[in-house]
């Protein structure tokens, strides 16, 4: 899978999506506890930065999208376009609004972690870029990244069990999102994710991944622990770790966990979530493959399961229905970027 040719060939269009999703206010679901009517706000007063894509972290992960797109393809056909929606929304202003709202303790649970990860993951991106916009747009996100990082310091100490589902909730995969961050920006945040997931994870052995998938999931519960452990430990204990954990990798088994899923109704948002999870197993089978030392027999199965999760997934991403459109296309460039 040559994934700088895919991702140059469909660059375009998957900017034109993103573009179209984030200033798009409705449908939306806004998913918080709000204590009385006075409190009812739109999206885009309730988040000025981030209002479209049908909720928020959608949102913020298509500005991901695009910002990555814009990193790594100079001239691309809606750059004009794009810059002019990323300087409409990341102002000082309008981040400062996002982020005095996660500073708030009742709402010190909303996105967790699967939205902070998104928003440390499109600070990194914005900050690893060298372009005078994205100087200006790392300044003003800053405010919202510290805060979230905050966030995550307070709970990761207090996060006894990880949880282990395909979807938002999953613990493994909001703390890969943010790891790259805080590498790059709060090494006690990097300390405190290592840790988390060591104490959560090291001792895992004979995953029942064969019970997957569940009938909503886009994501792999197995799998985006493997990927997080391999972004975690050093190369020659993650390979163990990694025979401990899926024993039957090298003969591509369980066969649930390397046969892509089928999406009966892509209208359906949870049904439609599947093509996420075919999408987000070809990334995390990528990455484990990329982690394993030359020779290993696993990569080739992990290498040909991504393969055939990729074509599965890519050909859904762009012209289907908003159940899907409004955040596929983040996946698939986290897959071939």
């Amino acid at each position: 899978m040559n994934r700088r040719a895919l991702l140059e060939a469909r660059a375009d269009d998957y900017a034109a999506v993103a573009l179209a999703n984030v200033r798009r206010e409705f449908p939306a679901v806004v998913a918080f506890v709000f204590d009385g009517p006075a409190e009812l706000r739109l999206p885009r007063d309730l988040h000025p930065a981030f209002y479209g894509s049908f909720d928020w972290h959608s949102c913020v992960e298509m500005h991901w999208a695009l910002v990555c797109l814009l990193r790594t393809f100079p001239g691309l056909a809606a750059e004009r376009d794009a810059r002019r929606v990323l300087d409409d929304h990341l102002t000082a202003e309008k981040l400062a609004a996002e982020a005095a709202f996660f500073a708030e303790r009742r709402h010190r649970a909303v996105e967790r972690p699967y939205g902070w990860g998104w928003a440390l993951l499109l600070a990194h991106e914005l900050t690893a870029w060298d372009d005078a916009d994205a100087q200006r747009w790392t300044a003003a996100f800053a405010p919202l990244a510290g805060v979230l990082a905050d966030r995550y310091l307070e709970w990761l100490p207090k996060a006894t069990y990880p949880v282990r589902a395909g979807t938002h909730a999953n613990s493994a995969f909001g703390l890969s999102l943010a790891l790259a961050f805080a590498r790059a920006q709060r090494p006690e945040l990097e300390a405190a994710i290592v840790d988390t997931a060591t104490r959560w994870f090291a001792s895992d052995e004979d995953y029942p991944a064969a019970w997957e998938p569940s009938g909503a999931d886009f994501l792999s519960p197995a799998l985006t622990e493997a990927e997080l452990m391999r972004s975690v430990l050093a190369p020659v204990e993650f390979a163990g770790w990694l025979e401990r954990f899926l024993p039957g990798l090298p003969a591509g088994e369980p066969a649930a966990l390397f046969t892509p899923v089928t999406v009966s109704d892509p209208s359906d948002g949870q049904i439609a979530h599947l093509h996420g999870l075919n999408l987000s197993r070809a990334w995390c089978m990528r990455r484990l493959a990329e982690a394993l030392p030359a020779g290993d027999a696993r990569i080739d199965v992990l290498t040909e399961g991504a393969g055939l999760h990729a074509e599965a997934g890519l050909p859904f991403v762009v012209g289907g229905d908003y159940a899907v459109e409004h955040w596929l296309a983040a996946y698939a460039v986290l897959l071939l970027s």
